[in-house]
Formats: structure tokens, C-alpha cells, sequence
């Protein structure tokens, strides 16, 4: 038999859980069929959900034995969601997807071939339009990934998605990397391995609404730069040598009106600009080194990416106890 771990991160989703659990089951139902020797599981993570997510997971793995679940302590974010259902996946094949069917199950059984045939470690989906979603989110979007593409030496493709069916070899080179601050897309890119992209238009949420804001997606971004690029770094010290070339050839310029030309030196405003124009650039780059540096200092503490506050060995113990 080969196993199929089908990991679900979930953040207040108990509106869209059952619409998911409906389509995930009929998917499964016909892959099956064309595949008998396939088994799968369904692994949720319940990343500290507020609503009654718990609860419908709960039910869940009451009712079907292949769910399972694993609740956090408190919201740790998506990507120790992610991590964890890879680590705690037991199959010989794992797929991420979200919950609100904005990853269509119906794509599994084509990813499915893909990964079966041998040509592919991976096969992933790629947005090839973005309807339904703000036009200033989407810019912003569109100018990250060209951005990251040339600051970083590994590429992530635009519109690419954490919905992705992976080999067991795939899923281990990418639990290999224990990091803290942890940026997915840039790691399923950095791992390599053959992936076939897959594209289709955008697909709006089932039910609920996104968690996402532009403020949480803005900081995710700034993420990715840090966690797989050090031009920052590179800009900043830039900017600190055109600053001082600057200077120079104005403390030149000055000295030279006063010698030949007699011209007094004079500008109070234009001395405050300068000071202040030194002072961002310098408060700029050295914040730029201080995040670098708060990056580091997370690392070296070595705190775990999740902590695990219920599975659903607990419902079932509690259950059979009964």
C-alpha cells in the first residue's frame, strides 16, 4: 500500500471545515478507484484557533479513523503548521493544502500522476491570475516575487503556492532544515528536486474569510528577503559609501566658493537637511544589520517551532475509556 498524508493547516475554520472534509472525502473516494493499493490520512493542525475549529476536529477524528489532528498550545503562524504536519506525516507521499478549498481537491489525482510516474519529485500549483483579490495586493504581489527573483539566488516562482504533493525524499530534505524563521516558498525552491508546476485561475474561499492582511502578507514578505537574500546588507553598505562620497565632494565644492570665490557658508536649513538625511541613512542601515541580527539571535536560542497541546489520541483514548 502507499500512503498519502494530506496536511491541513487551519486557522479559525470551522465555517469551511466541513465543506472540506465533504470534497477531500469524495477526491479520496476516487482515487482509490483508480489506484487501489493508495491509503490515505487527513493530518489538521489547528494553529490556535479562536472559534470552534477544535471542536470540528474533534468530531472528525471520532467519526474517520484516517483523521488525525494536532492542536497547538497557542497560533504559532502557517509555517510551523506546515512544518509540523510534515514532521508528524507518516506517508509515503504528503500534500499540503488549505483548508478553504481555494486549493482544489480535485487537482490531487492529477498531482498524483505526476508524482507516480517518476518524472517528478513534486507537483505544485501556480496562480495564473489573481481575481477576487485586491488590485493594490496583487501589485504588491507581482513586485515581491521580481524583486526576490533578482536579490536571491534561489527562484521562486510567481504565483507558485504551498499547495503541493511531494515524495517522501522531498518531505525529508525540507525537514532537514530546522530553522526558526522559516519561509516555505523559498525552501520548497532551495531543496530543488523536479516540479512540475500546474496552473489554474484563482479560486475564491469556500466560506470565512482570510486571516491574511496586507500588514501580516507585508511582514511574510520582508521574511522571505531576509531569510534567502543578504542584499540588504549589500544596499546598505552602498548607501553608507555614496553617502560619504557625497559629502566629500560637497565639502570639496564648499571649500573651493570660499578660497576663489570669497562666497560665505552660510544655510542653517540646509545643514539640518544634511544632518538629517545622515542620520536616516544611518538609522536605516543599521536597521537593516539589526534585523539581520534579531534573525540570528532566534536561531541561537533554539526554541521549538511549535508546542503540541492536543492530538487526537486523546479523543480516542478518552473514547475507547468509555
Amino acid at each position: 500500500m502507499k500512503k498519502i498524508s494530506i496536511v491541513v493547516p487551519c486557522y479559525n475554520e470551522q465555517e469551511v471545515l466541513p465543506l472540506f472534509y465533504i470534497e477531500i472525502q469524495k477526491v479520496m473516494a476516487q482515487m482509490q478507484e483508480e489506484h487501489p493499493d493508495t491509503a490515505f490520512e487527513l493530518l489538521f493542525i489547528n494553529d490556535g484557533s479562536r472559534d470552534g475549529t477544535l471542536v470540528k476536529l474533534r468530531e472528525l477524528a471520532r467519526q474517520d479513523a484516517r483523521v488525525r489532528y494536532i492542536s497547538f498550545s497557542r497560533n504559532f503562524g502557517k509555517e510551523a503548521g506546515m512544518y509540523a504536519g510534515l514532521e508528524n506525516a507518516t506517508g509515503d507521499y504528503v500534500v499540503i493544502m488549505d483548508a478553504d478549498l481555494q486549493h482544489p481537491p480535485a487537482f490531487l489525482s492529477k498531482m498524483y500522476n505526476y508524482v507516480l510516474s517518476g518524472e517528478y519529485d513534486c507537483a505544485t500549483t501556480r496562480r495564473i491570475s489573481r481575481e477576487g483579490e485586491p488590485k493594490l495586493l496583487s501589485w504588491f504581489s507581482r513586485k515581491f516575487y521580481k524583486i526576490m527573483n533578482k536579490i536571491s539566488q534561489t527562484e521562486i516562482v510567481d504565483g507558485a503556492q504551498d499547495f503541493r504533493f511531494m515524495t517522501r525524499q522531498m518531505v525529508d530534505s525540507i525537514l532537514s532544515m530546522k530553522e526558526y524563521n522559516r519561509f516555505s516558498k523559498g525552501i520548497f525552491s532551495w531543496v530543488g528536486f523536479r516540479t512540475k508546476y500546474i496552473e489554474y485561475e484563482n479560486v475564491e474561499r469556500a466560506a470565512g474569510t482570510s486571516t491574511w492582511s496586507f500588514w501580516k502578507l507585508f511582514r511574510y514578505a520582508l521574511e522571505g528577503f531576509f531569510a534567502f537574500s543578504t542584499a540588504p546588507l549589500t544596499i546598505s553598505s552602498i548607501l553608507g559609501v555614496v553617502s560619504c562620497l557625497v559629502a566629500f565632494v560637497m565639502i570639496i565644492v564648499i571649500i573651493i566658493k570660499k578660497l576663489a570665490f570669497g562666497d560665505p557658508v552660510q544655510g542653517f536649513a540646509t545643514l539640518i537637511c544634511a544632518i538629517f538625511l545622515m542620520g536616516g541613512l544611518q538609522l536605516f542601515c543599521t536597521g537593516i544589520s539589526g534585523q539581520y541580527l534579531a534573525k540570528t539571535y532566534l536561531e541561537t536560542k533554539r526554541r521549538p517551532i511549535y508546542l503540541v497541546h492536543e492530538t487526537e489520541k486523546d479523543v480516542r483514548e478518552e473514547k475507547e475509556s468509555k
